[in-house]
C-alpha cells in the first residue's frame, strides 16, 4: 500500500515559515536578521537534497521488488517456454528432411540428424563453420555462392552418393536463414519404374495391334454389308489405339532424353508442312492462315520439333467447330521468336489451364473422344520444348478461343539458310 502523498502547497509554506522563524531568531539574538535567514536556508537546501536522493533510490529499487507470487509465476512461465523450445528442437532433430540454421554470414549455427546423413555435416566440428566451405566441390556450394535465389532441384546429396535432393533457402528470424533439403531418391526410383513400365507395355502392344489392324484392312465391308458399320468402327478404334501406343513410346523416349542432336530446322518448309497437315485434317471445314515474319530457322531436332508444332495445329483443328478460323504464326519478339497457333474454338476454362500438359488430361472426355485425340499431344509438346530450352504458354477463354505459344530463346535462332545469328 502506497503512503498518502503530501499536498503540493504544504512544502513551500513550511519552507517560508522556517525562513521567517530564522529571521526572527537572528534579530532576537544579536539583531542579525540576514544571518538567521542564511542558516535556515542552508539547512533547507540540505534537507531538500536528502529528500530528493531518497526518492531517487526508491524509484530505482521499486522495479526489483517482486512479490513471491510474481516470482513463482515468472519461474513457471520460464520453465514452460524452455520445455516448448526443447520439444521443438527434438522434433526438428527427428525430421527426415535436412534442416540447417545459418547466421547472416551463412555460418552453421545448428543442424539436425538428417543433415548429417544427407549433407555430410558433423558435430561439433561444423558448428560455426561456413556452409559454403563445408560443401566445397558440390553442386550445393555453387548454388549458395550464386545467391540461392531459386530452389535447387534434383541435386546430388553430398552425404550420400546415390541420393538426390530438392534444396531451398528460406529467410528466418533476424537476418538468419534456414536451409531445407528433401530426399527425392525414392520418388525418382518410382518415376523410373513407371517410365519403364509404360515403355515396355507400349512396345509389347505395338505388334499385336499392328496384326489386328492388318487383318481388319483385309476385310472388305462390301463382302459383308451387314458388318460394314462394325468393321468401320473397329478400324477407327484400332488406328486410335495404335496412335496412343506410338505417342506413349514417343513420350517415354522424350522423358529419358536429356539433350537433342542439334540440326538446322528450315522453318519455311516446316511451317508449310504443318499447314498442309492441318488442311488435310480439316478437309475444308476451317479457314487456316499462315503468317511467317520471323525470318529465322531453328536449331534442334527436326523430327521432334515437327511433332510438337504439328500437334498444336492438329489440336486447333480438332477443337474448333466447322466454319472457324485457325492462324499459325512465326514471329520475332524482343527475347527470341514465337511459334503460335490461335483458334476460334470452344475455349478452355482457366481452372484447367495448369493441367493441360498432363498425360491423358482432358477438359471434356466426350469431346476428346469425338475428335480422335490421344490425350498425350500437349505432354509431348512440353517435353520437346524443354529439350529445346523453350516454353509453352497457353491463353484461352471459353467461347472465344485459345492461343498456344512456343517461346524460343535467341540461342536457338539461326539466320534462314545461312550462318548462325549473333
Amino acid at each position: 500500500m502506497t503512503p498518502p502523498t503530501t499536498p503540493s502547497w504544504k512544502l513551500p509554506a513550511a519552507l517560508a515559515a522556517a525562513l521567517c522563524t530564522g529571521a526572527a531568531l537572528g534579530w532576537l539574538a544579536d539583531g542579525r536578521l540576514a544571518t538567521g535567514i542564511a542558516v535556515v536556508a542552508v539547512a533547507e537546501v540540505v534537507l531538500l537534497l536528502t529528500r530528493i536522493r531518497h526518492q531517487a533510490r526508491a524509484m530505482m529499487a521499486a522495479p526489483t521488488a517482486v512479490s513471491p507470487l510474481q516470482h513463482d509465476r515468472f519461474m513457471t512461465r520460464s520453465r514452460r517456454i524452455a520445455s516448448s523450445l526443447r520439444d521443438l528442437r527434438n522434433a526438428a532433430g527427428q525430421l527426415p528432411d535436412a534442416v540447417v540454421l545459418l547466421d547472416r554470414q551463412q555460418q552453421i549455427r545448428w543442424f539436425n540428424h538428417a543433415a548429417e546423413n544427407l549433407l555430410g555435416l558433423r558435430r561439433p566440428d561444423d558448428r560455426g563453420a561456413s556452409l559454403q566451405q563445408r560443401l566445397a566441390g558440390s553442386e550445393l556450394a555453387g548454388w549458395l555462392r550464386d545467391g540461392a535465389r531459386e530452389p535447387l532441384t534434383d541435386a546430388a546429396a553430398p552425404g550420400r552418393v546415390d541420393s538426390q535432393l530438392n534444396v531451398s533457402l528460406l529467410p528466418f528470424g533476424d537476418h538468419e536463414q534456414l536451409l531445407l533439403a528433401h530426399d527425392i531418391s525414392h520418388l525418382n526410383r518410382l518415376e523410373q519404374v513407371r517410365r519403364d513400365f509404360v515403355a515396355n507395355v507400349s512396345h509389347e502392344l505395338r505388334t499385336p495391334l499392328t496384326v489386328i489392324h492388318g487383318y481388319l484392312e483385309l476385310l472388305d465391308p462390301e463382302d459383308v454389308p451387314e458388318l460394314a458399320p462394325v468393321l468401320g468402327e473397329m478400324r477407327t478404334q484400332s488406328k486410335r489405339m495404335g496412335q496412343i501406343v506410338e505417342d506413349l513410346l514417343t513420350l517415354s523416349r522424350l522423358e529419358t532424353q536429356h539433350e537433342v542432336a542439334d540440326e538446322r530446322v528450315p522453318m519455311a518448309a516446316l511451317l508449310a508442312t504443318v499447314r498442309k497437315e492441318a488442311e488435310a485434317l480439316s478437309q475444308g471445314r476451317h479457314r487456316i492462315v499462315l503468317e511467317s515474319t520471323a525470318e529465322a530457322d531453328l536449331l534442334g531436332s527436326p523430327k521432334d520439333l515437327h511433332s510438337a508444332l504439328s500437334n498444336l495445329a492438329s489440336n486447333a483443328v480438332r477443337y474448333t467447330p466447322a466454319g472457324g478460323s485457325i492462324t499459325i504464326r512465326w514471329q520475332r519478339v524482343p527475347d527470341g521468336a514465337v511459334y503460335s497457333v490461335t483458334d476460334t474454338g470452344f475455349g478452355i476454362p482457366a481452372s484447367h489451364l495448369a493441367r493441360l500438359t498432363e498425360r491423358f488430361y482432358r477438359v471434356s472426355s466426350s469431346r476428346s473422344r469425338e475428335s480422335g485425340g490421344t490425350g498425350l499431344g500437349l505432354s509431348i509438346v512440353k517435353h520437346v520444348l524443354n529439350l529445346h530450352q523453350a516454353q509453352l504458354k497457353i491463353e484461352s477463354a471459353p467461347g472465344v478461343g485459345s492461343t498456344f505459344s512456343c517461346h524460343f530463346g535467341p540461342a536457338r535462332l539461326l539466320a534462314p539458310g545461312g550462318s548462325d545469328e549473333s
